[in-house]
């Protein structure tokens, strides 16, 4: 199964498919490692499909919030099997809903079992959800891994790379195998500082291009997680005889396939630093309205794009390219401490445009 949405899941419970049976040895890791408070414990199960995680878990004491996009899970969920008023199900979609709406304000226990390689925007739902455990409270992820499945299921799985990722940022990250299944328990916050590192020394070129800022309805930022280990912007070099407003708005729809009208686009600032003794200019590009879904079109440089809070980028565990930086850092003066050095040249706007509050240009 490599579904991607609500509506191919609402589509294969609808059909009267199930989904993978919890193991003994699950059963017994859980029981080791994520044991229900002694008075009793409040749990959330992400992604609960038939529910057969969040009955087990009120078997072990808790109250458990079991939620899922796909209504037709929830339907065969509660039809299936008696109510208790130890577990309750409820639509919810982890990525796109106000967690403010979840049924309680803080758990024990957060779990996703086989579902947190379908969540998009990792690194911002880790990050909500670590904020909203009660202390001592322990997020589970239970996941296939990557070497163990064939390739038409890659999706379905993490890479080592991307359970480090998971890790990253917490006091407790403990890792077991659940009968071939990673299990993965992670406990207490541990704030990083945001760094900065460079991908290697660049082939040779005249080194200009553009760093792309594309915003959400939300006001998120979207960045790449290279291959090479860094978060970047949207954004490359200049293709000869074209500028700064056309390659930006060429490499986004290339590199995560939104459309943008160049005509729209916008170049706040100029910034110069050097890489390897040789020279980088980067314009900034802010492109206001695009159409489309960011979608992985090029796996050689790029593993995945991500809606970012801009207030987590201070915090962010892995570092940030160090241009894409210096970008946001313009867009939101002060945002990242101690960067690189970087020489910055601001562009007076045409005729009806002004700076809004966050840097970025408007009508």
């Amino acid at each position: 199964m490599g579904h991607t949405n609500p509506d191919q899941w609402d589509a294969h419970y609808a059909e009267g498919n199930t989904f993978s049976p919890l193991r003994d040895a699950e059963r017994a890791l859980l029981a080791a490692h994520a044991p229900a408070p002694a008075d009793g414990g409040r749990a959330l199960d992400v992604g609960c499909g038939l529910g057969e995680l969040a009955r087990h878990l009120a078997e072990l004491g808790y109250e458990v919030d079991a939620v899922d996009y796909a209504p037709a899970a929830l339907t065969r969920a509660e039809a299936r099997h008696q109510a208790t008023a130890a577990v309750t199900y409820h639509l919810f979609d982890i990525e796109r809903d106000d967690l403010d709406t979840l049924p309680r304000p803080a758990y024990d226990l957060i779990t996703f079992r086989l579902t947190w390689a379908f969540v998009h925007d990792r690194t911002r739902v880790l990050n909500r959800l670590r904020e909203r455990l009660r202390p001592g409270g322990a997020l589970c992820v239970i996941t296939p891994l990557a070497r163990a499945v064939p390739d038409g299921k890659r999706p379905i799985a993490l890479d080592d790379e991307e359970i480090d990722a998971l890790c990253a940022g917490w006091a407790s990250a403990g890792r077991h195998d659940a009968d071939g299944l990673a299990f993965v328990v992670l406990r207490g916050s541990a704030p990083a500082q945001a760094t900065c590192a460079g991908k290697g020394r660049p082939s040779p070129h005249a080194l200009t291009g553009a760093g792309v800022v594309v915003t959400d309805s939300a006001g998120r930022i979207l960045l790449g997680w290279s291959v090479r280990g860094v978060w970047e912007l949207p954004g490359g070099k200049n293709d000869p005889g074209e500028g700064f407003l056309e390659a930006g708005v060429r490499e986004l729809e290339e590199e995560t396939g939104l459309r943008a009208d160049p005509a729209e686009a916008r170049v706040p600032a100029l910034l110069l630093d050097s890489i390897d003794t040789m020279p980088r200019l980067t314009a900034v590009v802010h492109v206001p309205a695009w159409t489309g879904r960011p979608t992985v079109t090029e796996p050689q440089l790029i593993r995945r794009w991500e809606w970012h809070e801009v207030t987590d980028l201070p915090a962010l565990p892995q570092p940030l390219f160090t241009p894409s930086a210096h970008v946001i850092d313009t867009v939101w003066p002060g945002l990242l401490a101690d960067l690189p050095p970087v020489h910055r040249y601001p562009i007076a706007l045409e005729a009806g445009h002004q700076l809004g509050d966050n840097g970025l240009s408007t009508r």
